[in-house]
């Protein structure tokens, strides 16, 4: 099989963590490299898990109550952040 090179720039202080985590799993960095790349092509993707964060579920709840509040006929409505202030004051 042909090879060729691959150049990239990383941040040193988590080149050195990964070489140490290689090291203790038995492989280096090309070898977990090239797992990664390989790993890709056969998933058609990214080889782990993509998350963004999620709310957990009390937030969740938070966000509907709020959403079904304000989405409420008898919601007040503010013009202005000021008056919304001067109710919360009263």
């Amino acid at each position: 099989m042909e090879t060729t090179n691959l150049k990239i720039r990383t941040d040193k202080l988590i080149k050195e963590e990964a070489e140490e985590i290689f090291s203790e799993l038995g492989i280096d960095m090309t070898a977990a490299i090239n797992m990664f790349l390989k790993e890709t092509v056969r998933v058609h993707g990214m080889p782990f898990e993509q998350i963004l964060d999620k709310p957990n579920k009390t937030t969740k709840s938070a966000i509907g109550e709020g959403r079904k509040k304000m989405n409420a006929p008898s919601s007040p409505r503010y013009s202005s952040i000021d008056s919304l202030k001067i109710a919360l004051d009263k």
